[in-house]
C-alpha cells in the first residue's frame, strides 16, 4: 500500500459528512445538477432551491448544515438572502458562489455575512473542499476579527497585528494563521492542515507545511517575544494560549 493511502487510513481526523445537509441555492440548473450529484456521491444530503425567496425560507427552517447560495439568483439576490439571514439570527456557514472575481466583489460579499466565497468557474474539487472546512469550523465564526493575547487579525481588510506591530503576510499565511487561531490551545496535525488550509483531497509526504510554519514563526515572533506556535513531536503544531 503506498505511503499517501497509509496517512489517510492512519489520520482520524478526515471530514466525514454523515449525512450533512447541504442547502444549494442556485438558478442554473447544469450547474446545481453536477453539485448535487457530486455531493450525494460523497455522502451528503442536498436540498435544492433555485431562487432566493425559496433558499431564504428553507434556510430559515434551519434544518441545513451549510448553505452554497449563488450571488446572483431570480428574485431576492444572493446576499439579500444572506443579510436576512444574519439580520433573523440565522448562523448557517454559507459559501458564495459568483462569477464576480474583482476582490471588492468578494469584499462585499463577506461583509453580508458570507463565510466563503467562490468564483465561476470553479473545480468541483475544491467547491467539496471549502464546503468541508465551513463544516470543520467551530461554531463561533461570524465575527470579523480574531484575538489572542497579543494577536490580532482583521478578516476583513485580511491584515494582522502583534502588540500593535502589522505582520504583513502572504495569503496562504494568513489563511495558516487565522486557521491556528480558531483553534488556540488545540494539537493540529500536519493532515488536517494540508486537507482544510491547502484543501488537499490526498495527503502527499511533503515538508510543506513545515516550511510555512517556519516562515509564519518568523514573522509573527518579533526579537525578545515570546514564540506563540508550538511543535508537537511526531503529530503537528500547536498555537499557544497566551496566559
Amino acid at each position: 500500500m503506498n505511503g499517501t493511502v497509509d496517512m489517510l487510513k492512519e489520520d482520524a481526523d478526515f471530514f466525514s459528512p454523515n449525512g450533512k445537509t447541504v442547502l444549494l441555492v442556485e438558478d442554473d440548473g447544469a450547474i446545481a445538477e453536477e453539485i448535487a450529484a457530486e455531493l450525494t456521491a460523497r455522502g451528503f444530503k442536498v436540498q435544492h432551491e433555485a431562487t432566493g425567496d425559496a433558499g431564504l425560507e428553507a434556510a430559515l427552517r434551519a434544518e441545513a448544515d451549510v448553505m452554497v447560495v449563488d450571488r446572483l439568483l431570480p428574485g431576492l439576490d444572493g446576499l439579500s438572502v444572506i443579510e436576512t439571514m444574519r439580520q433573523q439570527g440565522i448562523r448557517l456557514p454559507v459559501l458564495v458562489l459568483s462569477a464576480l472575481s474583482a476582490v471588492d466583489d468578494r469584499v462585499t460579499g463577506l461583509k453580508a455575512g458570507g463565510d466563503d466565497y467562490l468564483t465561476k468557474p470553479f473545480a468541483i474539487e475544491e467547491l467539496v473542499a471549502r464546503i468541508e472546512a465551513l463544516l470543520r469550523r467551530p461554531d463561533d465564526t461570524r465575527s470579523t476579527k480574531l484575538h489572542l493575547g497579543p494577536i490580532e487579525m482583521d478578516l476583513i481588510e485580511r491584515r494582522v497585528w502583534r502588540n500593535g506591530r502589522e505582520i504583513e503576510l502572504l495569503p496562504r499565511e494568513f489563511r495558516l494563521l487565522e486557521y491556528l487561531m480558531r483553534r488556540p490551545g488545540q494539537v493540529l496535525t500536519r493532515s488536517m492542515l494540508l486537507e482544510d488550509v491547502w484543501q488537499y483531497r490526498f495527503i502527499p509526504r511533503t515538508n510543506l507545511v513545515d516550511v510555512h510554519i517556519g516562515k509564519l514563526r518568523r514573522k509573527i515572533d518579533g526579537p525578545g517575544e515570546e514564540p506563540l506556535i508550538e511543535s508537537i513531536r511526531g503529530t503537528g503544531f500547536r498555537l499557544r494560549v497566551p496566559d
